[in-house]
């Protein structure tokens, strides 16, 4: 059996070690790569080590591979492997002692899918167009949850911050005060309505939209305590333009997902969606840049292999 080894920030052969040894007691002969394998170099199972960001760089390749991958929980941000039942390093070393047993403990997960709807001279595209119609400059997988507005905010602040400061609670140490510097946008999300055809979902000045395959964001924030990885479809939350010191008082209550039951909060799934904004927003998926709006996001059902405990 052959596995390629992908590392992230901070990571490097030494975290590896406790693999080595476990497959040496595997009756499995496990060759290892660094790197995704090529086309000639055929892998059965990728470890990754790393967190959401390093999840997500890897995304698109991964899904085109269709190989298990084993998360190895180790950036300032593992929303996805705790939505997968992997909290600490020693759950991933117990799904690998199985993995190496028996080669049958994964899932398969869905992704999301955002394609900008920006054609190539930079327009967007007519109300009643579809991703499809345009010309699509960005094609991007995500795993966790994208979002505009305040969100994507806080994530390009946080990611300014020292590595090890967004791990030990850098992402709510952002969100406070870019809480009172950011204005309502004016939002509109659109859901599909036969073939070709949208109607308007909702349309507001708004905080934020999230678009959720999984329950936590920015650390640990349940932002849709409803999502599940593998449902087919997103959970949508949107934040309509409240006050700063409402907003404030919410913030908590994100930790505990009570802030369903908030007026102003609006929440509702979707396979597919059409997001368009008074002016240009940045979006973010697992903590990184995508592209900016107007954009299309879609479900890719079984998309990704997961091995699991």
């Amino acid at each position: 059996m052959r596995a390629a080894v992908i590392f992230g920030l901070g990571c490097s052969t030494k975290s590896l070690e406790p693999f080595r040894k476990a497959a040496q007691k595997s009756s499995f002969q496990i060759d290892w790569c660094i790197g995704l394998p090529g086309a000639s170099n055929q892998a059965d199972v990728i470890l990754l080590f790393g967190g959401d960001g390093t999840i997500h760089r890897h995304l698109n390749q991964l899904a085109r591979l269709g190989l298990p991958v084993l998360i190895v929980p180790s950036g300032s941000g593992n929303d996805f492997a705790r939505a997968i039942g992997i909290r600490k390093v020693r759950d991933s070393l117990n799904a690998w002692r199985t993995f190496c047993e028996r080669q049958d403990n994964f899932l398969t997960i869905d992704l999301g899918i955002i394609s900008s709807l920006t054609d190539a001279t930079g327009a967007a595209p007519k109300l009643h167009a579809t991703a499809r119609d345009s010309r699509l400059t960005t094609h991007r997988y995500f795993c966790t949850v994208a979002g505009i507005g305040l969100s994507s905010e806080v994530a390009r602040r946080a990611n300014q911050l020292p590595r090890w400061l967004r791990g030990h609670g850098g992402y709510a140490l952002t969100l406070l005060p870019t809480i009172f510097r950011f204005a309502p946008t004016p939002m509109t999300i659109s859901i599909p309505d036969g073939i070709n055809s949208w109607t308007t979902r909702s349309n507001k000045p708004a905080i934020l939209a999230a678009f959720a395959n999984t329950s936590t964001f920015g650390d640990g924030m349940k932002i849709a305590p409803q999502a599940q990885v593998d449902d087919g479809q997103l959970e949508v939350c949107v934040v309509a333009g409240i006050d700063p010191f409402q907003l404030f008082c919410m913030f908590p209550t994100i930790y505990s997902g009570r802030h369903l039951k908030i007026s102003g909060v609006e929440f509702f799934p979707a396979e597919c969606l059409k997001i368009q904004t008074e002016r240009p927003l940045d979006v973010y998926a697992d903590g990184e840049f995508v592209c900016r709006t107007p954009i299309e996001i879609t479900v890719h059902r079984a998309a990704l292999k997961i091995v699991t405990t």
